[in-house]
Protein backbone atom coordinates (compact mmCIF):
# COMPACT_ATOMS: atom_id res chain seq x y z
CA UNK A 1 0.00 0.00 0.00
CA UNK A 2 1.50 3.36 -1.00
CA UNK A 3 1.34 6.54 1.13
CA UNK A 4 -1.76 7.87 -0.67
CA UNK A 5 -3.74 4.69 -0.06
CA UNK A 6 -2.52 4.54 3.57
CA UNK A 7 -3.79 8.09 4.21
CA UNK A 8 -7.19 7.19 2.69
CA UNK A 9 -7.41 4.04 4.81
CA UNK A 10 -6.55 5.92 8.01
CA UNK A 11 -9.14 8.61 7.22
CA UNK A 12 -11.80 5.91 6.79
CA UNK A 13 -10.67 4.00 9.90
CA UNK A 14 -8.72 6.33 12.21
CA UNK A 15 -6.27 4.68 14.63
CA UNK A 16 -7.60 4.03 18.13
CA UNK A 17 -7.19 7.08 20.35
CA UNK A 18 -7.11 9.60 17.50
CA UNK A 19 -9.44 12.59 17.61
CA UNK A 20 -11.93 13.26 14.84
CA UNK A 21 -14.88 15.60 14.37
CA UNK A 22 -17.97 13.34 14.42
CA UNK A 23 -19.73 15.60 11.88
CA UNK A 24 -17.01 15.63 9.24
CA UNK A 25 -14.86 12.61 10.09
CA UNK A 26 -11.77 14.82 9.92
CA UNK A 27 -9.34 16.02 12.56
CA UNK A 28 -10.68 18.92 14.67
CA UNK A 29 -9.67 22.47 13.74
CA UNK A 30 -6.59 23.91 15.44
CA UNK A 31 -7.29 25.54 18.81
CA UNK A 32 -7.50 29.31 18.33
CA UNK A 33 -6.27 29.97 21.91
CA UNK A 34 -3.00 31.91 22.14
CA UNK A 35 0.11 30.01 23.14
CA UNK A 36 0.60 29.92 26.93
CA UNK A 37 3.52 31.96 28.28
CA UNK A 38 5.57 30.59 31.15
CA UNK A 39 7.89 32.35 33.53
CA UNK A 40 8.92 32.86 37.10
CA UNK A 41 10.29 35.45 39.47
CA UNK A 42 11.56 35.51 43.00
CA UNK A 43 12.47 38.16 45.54
CA UNK A 44 13.23 38.57 49.22
CA UNK A 45 11.65 40.90 51.75
CA UNK A 46 13.20 41.59 55.16
CA UNK A 47 11.20 42.24 58.33
CA UNK A 48 12.18 43.39 61.82
CA UNK A 49 9.64 41.02 63.40
CA UNK A 50 9.83 37.27 63.97
CA UNK A 51 8.80 34.98 61.13
CA UNK A 52 5.81 33.82 63.23
CA UNK A 53 4.39 37.35 62.90
CA UNK A 54 4.89 37.36 59.15
CA UNK A 55 3.26 33.92 58.89
CA UNK A 56 0.31 35.23 60.90
CA UNK A 57 -0.15 37.88 58.19
CA UNK A 58 -1.07 35.05 55.80
CA UNK A 59 -2.95 32.80 58.24
CA UNK A 60 -5.06 35.23 60.32
CA UNK A 61 -8.14 36.30 58.30
CA UNK A 62 -8.35 39.72 60.01
CA UNK A 63 -4.70 40.49 59.20
CA UNK A 64 -4.85 38.98 55.70
CA UNK A 65 -7.86 41.10 54.75
CA UNK A 66 -5.94 44.25 55.78
CA UNK A 67 -3.33 43.74 53.06
CA UNK A 68 -4.82 41.40 50.47
CA UNK A 69 -7.63 42.48 48.15
CA UNK A 70 -8.16 42.95 44.47
CA UNK A 71 -8.04 46.41 42.88
CA UNK A 72 -11.32 48.32 42.97
CA UNK A 73 -13.60 50.01 45.46
CA UNK A 74 -13.98 48.66 48.98
CA UNK A 75 -17.79 48.65 48.60
CA UNK A 76 -17.55 45.93 45.90
CA UNK A 77 -14.73 43.89 47.47
CA UNK A 78 -15.38 40.33 48.65
CA UNK A 79 -12.87 38.10 50.47
CA UNK A 80 -12.92 34.68 52.18
CA UNK A 81 -9.99 32.70 53.65
CA UNK A 82 -9.81 29.04 54.69
CA UNK A 83 -6.13 28.74 55.68
CA UNK A 84 -5.40 25.01 55.80
CA UNK A 85 -4.01 22.39 53.42
CA UNK A 86 -6.83 21.74 50.96
CA UNK A 87 -8.51 25.03 51.88
CA UNK A 88 -8.28 28.17 49.84
CA UNK A 89 -8.98 31.82 49.40
CA UNK A 90 -11.40 33.68 47.16
CA UNK A 91 -11.63 37.37 46.34
CA UNK A 92 -13.74 39.42 43.94
CA UNK A 93 -13.95 43.07 43.05
CA UNK A 94 -15.01 45.47 40.32
CA UNK A 95 -12.31 47.76 38.97
CA UNK A 96 -13.45 50.92 37.17
CA UNK A 97 -11.14 53.15 35.14
CA UNK A 98 -12.86 55.81 33.07
CA UNK A 99 -15.47 54.05 30.94
CA UNK A 100 -13.95 50.62 31.50
CA UNK A 101 -15.30 48.25 34.14
CA UNK A 102 -13.54 44.93 34.86
CA UNK A 103 -14.85 42.15 37.07
CA UNK A 104 -11.89 40.57 38.85
CA UNK A 105 -11.80 37.21 40.62
CA UNK A 106 -9.09 35.27 42.48
CA UNK A 107 -9.23 31.65 43.64
CA UNK A 108 -6.47 29.75 45.42
CA UNK A 109 -5.87 26.37 47.03
CA UNK A 110 -3.28 25.71 49.73
CA UNK A 111 -1.13 22.67 48.91
CA UNK A 112 1.49 22.70 51.68
CA UNK A 113 1.75 24.63 54.96
CA UNK A 114 4.54 24.41 57.54
CA UNK A 115 3.72 26.89 60.34
CA UNK A 116 6.11 29.85 60.50
CA UNK A 117 8.23 28.34 57.70
CA UNK A 118 6.56 27.67 54.33
CA UNK A 119 3.31 28.12 52.37
CA UNK A 120 2.78 26.62 48.90
CA UNK A 121 -0.37 27.40 46.98
CA UNK A 122 -1.78 27.65 43.50
CA UNK A 123 -4.06 30.45 42.34
CA UNK A 124 -5.91 31.58 39.26
CA UNK A 125 -6.68 35.17 38.29
CA UNK A 126 -9.78 35.96 36.27
CA UNK A 127 -10.83 39.11 34.40
CA UNK A 128 -14.41 39.37 33.12
CA UNK A 129 -14.95 35.61 33.43
CA UNK A 130 -11.77 34.63 31.58
CA UNK A 131 -8.85 33.00 33.41
CA UNK A 132 -5.85 35.20 32.50
CA UNK A 133 -3.11 33.36 34.39
CA UNK A 134 -2.44 30.58 36.88
CA UNK A 135 0.46 30.62 39.34
CA UNK A 136 2.22 28.33 41.78
CA UNK A 137 3.56 30.37 44.71
CA UNK A 138 6.07 29.31 47.37
CA UNK A 139 6.48 31.59 50.39
CA UNK A 140 9.44 30.72 52.60
CA UNK A 141 10.22 32.33 55.94
CA UNK A 142 13.61 32.24 57.65
CA UNK A 143 15.27 33.87 60.63
CA UNK A 144 17.84 36.58 60.03
CA UNK A 145 19.69 38.88 62.43
CA UNK A 146 17.20 41.42 63.75
CA UNK A 147 14.11 39.75 62.32
CA UNK A 148 13.09 37.50 59.47
CA UNK A 149 13.22 37.16 55.70
CA UNK A 150 10.39 36.21 53.34
CA UNK A 151 11.35 34.65 50.01
CA UNK A 152 8.58 34.75 47.42
CA UNK A 153 8.89 32.49 44.34
CA UNK A 154 6.13 32.56 41.73
CA UNK A 155 5.91 30.34 38.65
CA UNK A 156 3.19 31.53 36.28
CA UNK A 157 1.43 30.37 33.15
CA UNK A 158 -0.17 33.24 31.26
CA UNK A 159 -3.16 31.86 29.33
CA UNK A 160 -4.52 35.08 27.81
CA UNK A 161 -1.58 37.44 27.30
CA UNK A 162 -1.76 41.04 26.20
CA UNK A 163 0.33 41.35 23.04
CA UNK A 164 3.57 39.38 23.47
CA UNK A 165 3.03 39.12 27.25
CA UNK A 166 6.11 41.08 28.34
CA UNK A 167 4.00 43.79 29.96
CA UNK A 168 1.83 41.18 31.70
CA UNK A 169 4.86 39.62 33.41
CA UNK A 170 6.15 43.04 34.51
CA UNK A 171 2.67 43.94 35.79
CA UNK A 172 2.43 40.69 37.80
CA UNK A 173 5.86 41.17 39.35
CA UNK A 174 5.20 44.83 40.20
CA UNK A 175 1.73 44.05 41.54
CA UNK A 176 3.16 41.36 43.79
CA UNK A 177 5.73 43.79 45.22
CA UNK A 178 2.95 46.30 45.94
CA UNK A 179 0.87 43.57 47.56
CA UNK A 180 3.77 42.65 49.85
CA UNK A 181 4.15 46.33 50.78
CA UNK A 182 0.69 45.87 52.29
CA UNK A 183 1.86 42.80 54.21
CA UNK A 184 4.72 44.86 55.60
CA UNK A 185 2.34 47.62 56.71
CA UNK A 186 0.09 45.04 58.42
CA UNK A 187 2.71 43.04 60.34
CA UNK A 188 5.75 45.32 60.53
CA UNK A 189 4.64 48.99 60.36
CA UNK A 190 7.41 51.46 59.65
CA UNK A 191 9.74 48.83 58.19
CA UNK A 192 10.09 48.14 54.48
CA UNK A 193 13.17 46.85 52.72
CA UNK A 194 13.68 44.73 49.61
CA UNK A 195 17.28 43.45 49.61
CA UNK A 196 19.09 43.64 46.28
CA UNK A 197 19.29 40.38 44.34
Amino acid sequence: MDAGHLAQAEAANPPAGSLTDSRTGSAPAADPAPRALHGSFSFDLDFTVARAEVFRGFADPSLRSRWFRLPGGSATAEHALDFRVGGGETARNVFVSGDTEEHLAYRSRFLHIVPDTRIVYVYEAEVDGSTRWISLVTVELADRPGGSRLTWTEQYTWLVPTGDGTQDAAHLRGGTRLLLNGLTAAVNPGRHHFPRR
